[in-house]
Order: structure tokens, then sequence, then C-alpha cells
């Protein structure tokens, strides 16, 4: 909730071209005494110029909205995308200039969606190279023999909108799907009608791949050689998402070797891409990335932000916020301290949880019960889903984007802290396991986790770490010590605690190096080492 806005002129300056029904709303509006200016391909110095008596800025993806900007605009209170991506706002800027940001996550769900059926369709049936033969003189049946869609396997890569709706329309064509998505659970996939697979089920199993996902560290290059060689000979790749997920130059080669029959391409690493390598490959059909270029898609994202902009300056409040919209004084002072534990402790259960979460449970006890905590459960969900979701998660979305993806959220308050003067504790919960962390703010030492799982420790909640599960067992400090040394990784801190003598213990260890994936076998190869964990906080 926002401070509702009291001004008799309210500024609108449009930068990009919007179509004018899109703006409609806008125009239309009588309440609100609205002034609508549309100035389109502005210089940043000559944006800088016309924007400090302005209220409200609407782009698309063509102005950067920059902190030079933001900074010129003395009275803005408003930045609207039309569009889903911000890549073009400093949304850091932004918060701190306390101007909200809003987009349009839901308005180009269907023209993306359409475009990917459209993409499969065609790299199919061979219909960009039979026309062009066509064009050219050629009347060629024989060379363009194409394969049916139906009793397909379709596997997507990312199960989010975009994901969702290309699985309703393939499911159409009779094609059976598998799905990969993080937070896709067993119970979703069935009400869906789709089967549910970890990303090597979905690539072994499909007959065409569709990637659905943002574009994170995480996914990037997510479909490389080593995917392509656990596919079905003659697989079909189709990328209307991010440029990046899929390593291009592993994808050539896959071509070019014959393993995979033919991909289209919406999107590349670097646009625009009209020498690309994949383009003189016959088997390659591509797009300018037009996955939401059509007329009702451009229409519906800028109608979904100008009806934010009148929500905003009429009550207060927003549907799609980007970033953390301000808040009462007198709250922010109260739980800010607590923002960056609650959302470490979060981040902390996203990287140790293997499974699709189902259920989170936030307890606040000793003086923060006291607080409108809401602020930090959102700050908690926030940390729980950045790493599968990207930056686009914030303090305001992170509550709804739980609840779409079907997390159950509860808060709980307790005056009893169990000897600590305010206490964070995290549970989430899968169909299998059950992960909890707490943390606390101590007097002049700043943020503590202070319990893993059933373990008592005390570790500052930043940098590497290191979570090993071993036996209690003598010796097993200094085996995981000396293996570290081995691969040069330095020790910063540990903490250590265990159940009971000979029970199950925990080492908690601060690193000064990022370990790969082989440095953690390397450690999980010891004797009595259970499981190895690398967390950044």
């Amino acid at each position: 909730m926002v401070t509702k806005i009291q001004t008799n002129v309210i500024n609108v300056f449009i930068a990009d071209p919007l179509s004018e029904d899109g703006i409609f709303p806008l125009r239309q509006e009588t309440d609100l005494n609205l002034n609508v200016v549309i100035n389109t391909g502005l210089t940043p110095e000559q944006l800088i110029a016309k924007i400090e008596d302005v209220h409200v800025l609407l782009v698309r993806s063509q102005t950067k909205v920059t902190r030079e900007i933001i900074a010129a605009a003395k009275n803005l209170k408003l930045i609207g995308r039309a569009g889903v991506g911000v890549d073009n706002i400093d949304l850091a800027a932004a918060t701190e200039h306390g101007i909200i940001v809003v987009n349009a996550p839901d308005g180009n769900t269907n023209s993306a969606a359409e475009h990917t059926i459209a993409m499969m369709t065609s790299l199919a049936r061979h219909i960009p190279q039979a026309y062009n033969a066509l064009k050219n003189g050629v009347w060629d049946r024989k060379s363009y023999v194409g394969v049916e869609l139906k009793n397909k396997t379709l596997g997507v890569v990312g199960f989010g909108r975009i994901g969702t709706e290309v699985a309703y329309r393939a499911k159409g064509q009779r094609m059976n799907v598998i799905a990969y998505d993080p937070f896709l659970t067993e119970e979703r996939a069935q009400e869906l009608g789709v089967t549910k697979g970890t990303v090597d089920e979905v690539v072994k199993a499909a007959d065409f791949i569709s990637v659905h996902t943002p574009l994170l560290p995480e996914t990037r290059n997510l479909i490389n050689k080593e995917k392509f060689a656990i596919m079905k000979e003659g697989v079909r790749i189709i990328n209307c998402a991010r440029g990046g997920i899929i390593d291009e130059d592993d994808l050539y080669d896959a071509i070019v070797e014959g393993k995979v029959a033919g991909a289209a391409l919406d999107v590349f690493v670097e646009e625009p891409a009209t020498n690309h390598k994949l383009l003189t490959l016959p088997q390659v059909i591509a797009t300018p990335h037009l996955g939401a270029s059509t007329i009702e898609a451009q229409e519906s994202v800028a109608v979904d932000v100008s009806n934010d902009i009148i929500k905003f300056f009429k009550t207060g409040t927003v549907t799609n916020p980007v970033n953390m919209p301000s808040i009462p004084k007198e709250l922010l002072a109260q739980v800010e301290p607590f923002f960056g534990l609650a959302e470490k402790l979060g981040s902390f259960l996203s990287q140790v949880t293997t499974e699709p979460i189902k259920e989170i449970n936030v307890s606040y006890a000793g003086e923060v019960a006291n607080y409108d905590v809401r602020p930090l459960t959102s700050n908690t969900l926030k940390g729980l889903l950045q790493k599968n979701h990207g930056d686009h998660v914030n303090d305001v979305n992170a509550r709804y984007l739980s609840e779409r993806i079907g997390i159950k959220i509860n808060e709980h308050k307790t005056t009893t802290a169990k000897g600590f003067t305010n206490l964070i504790t995290v549970e989430v919960k899968t169909e299998n396991e059950v992960h909890t962390i707490a943390g606390t703010l101590l007097n002049g030492l700043g943020a503590r986790i202070v319990k893993v799982e059933n373990y008592v420790v005390d570790v500052v909640p930043q940098g590497h770490l290191l979570y090993i599960k071993n036996t209690d067992k003598p010796g097993a400090i200094g085996r995981v010590a000396t293996k570290l040394a081995e691969k040069e990784i330095n020790i910063a801190t540990m903490q250590v605690g265990r159940d009971q003598v000979g029970g199950t213990a925990v080492m908690m260890l601060t690193i000064d190096n990022v370990v790969t994936q082989e440095d953690l076998s390397y450690v999980a190869q010891l004797e009595n080492i259970d499981e190895v964990k690398a967390i950044t906080l």
C-alpha cells in the first residue's frame, strides 16, 4: 500500500511509440486531470531536459530509464513499462527515489505462446524453406517432407505462464507434454495433464523441445552439448524465450552432426543477429524477436499499464508492481533492519531444497512479533524465489508469485523467543523434504543464522558457505579441511553442531572461494560425509 497522490494536474509522458488504443484508458479518464504528452525518439539528454515536471513516465524497450534520468525527474511517482522485461529501467535508482515501477507481465503471454506453436509447426513442415524455394522458381515436394505433431512428445523447459500456454496448445495438437520447472509439483502437473520431469528427463523423452525459462546464471547455456548428447536422434529445438538459454555453438554443432534435425529461433544472445552462423544452416528457421509483436499484445500491455497508472493515482495501489513501493516511515523504521536477514534465510533454503516447495511457514518471535511482519515475509519469499525466477522477483510481487505457483504461505507470531530478543524461523516443505533455518539480529553484531535444521550454529549470513552433513565421528573436521586445502579453498570460519554424540552433525564453513560441482563431489567422497552443498548469500 502506498500513499494516495493528491495533485491537480498529473503529467504523463510517453517516451516510446504505443498503440493509441492502448492508451485509450488514459484519454477517457475523467476523474483525474491527466495531461498526456507523447514525445518519442529522444536522446537521454533531451529526456532529462523534459522530465522535471513529469509525474508518470511510460516506456517500452527503446528508452533507457537510467539513474541520471530518474535523478532529474523531481516529481516522478511512477514508471510504466508497456511489456514484461524491465532491463531498460534502473530499478535500484527508482526504488531509492521512492518511484513505483509497474509492468504488464500477462499482456504478451498469448502472443508468445502462439508464436512458439507457429515456429514449431513451421519447423516440422519446412514451411519457410519450401516457400523460399517456390519463390525462386523451384517446385520441389520431395525435399520438404515433414513430420506430424500428433503423438509426438513436446518437452517444455520452464513451465510458467507462457510454457503452460504452449502446453495447452500442444495438447490440442494431440501431442504428449513433459515439463520441467523448479516449482512444478506433481499435483499441478496432473491437473494440467502433463508429465513432470527433470531437465534431463525432459530432453531425453522429447521429440520437440521448447524453452521458456528466464535467463539467469542457472539457466544460461542450460541446453548445451551434454544435454544434446542425451537427446533423441532427430530432435527439434524451439527458442522463443531468451537468447542464451541454449548454447548457440553447441546447437550449431549438434545440427551439423545430424543429432538435431532442426531449430526454430526467435531470440539470440546478441541481437540483431543478421550474420549469425546458425542462419547459414538450412535446418534453421528464425524470426527477429517477434514473440510479443502482435497488434493485440502491444495494445494489451499498454492497456494494462494505463489502467495501473489510473489505479495508482486513485487508490495508491497498483496491480503489477516491479519494485518495492513506499511504506509508512514508522513501519519502515521498525522492520527495515530485518529485511536483509529475512531475504538471506529464504535464499539459504532455496539452495538446500531439491524439490518443488509446497508450503512455507515463517515464524516471528520476541520483539519482532509486535510489528507488521508482512514486508518481512515478502522479503523471505523474494530470497526463496530469486534463485529460479531472477531479479524480477521483489518485495512486492514475491507473495503473488509464490501463491501463483502453488506455495501455501503461513505466518506465525509469538512473544517467546527462546533466549533471543528476536527470532525469525523459516520452514519449507516439499513432497518429501522439510528444511528449517532461524536467524536473529544481535545488538552491535548484526544478522546471524543461529539454527539450521535442528542444529545450533552461529553464522554470518553472507558470502560463500559450505553446508555439510556428516556422521559425528572423530577426524571428520580434519578430513574436510584437508580436502579443501588440496583444492586451494580457504576456510574463513567454521561452525559445527550435532544432535547427539555419534549421531548426525553439521558443519557450516565460510570460505573465500566459489566452489565447483567437482569440488563438492571431491569432499562428498570422504568417509562419514552424507551431504555437501554450496550456499552463496
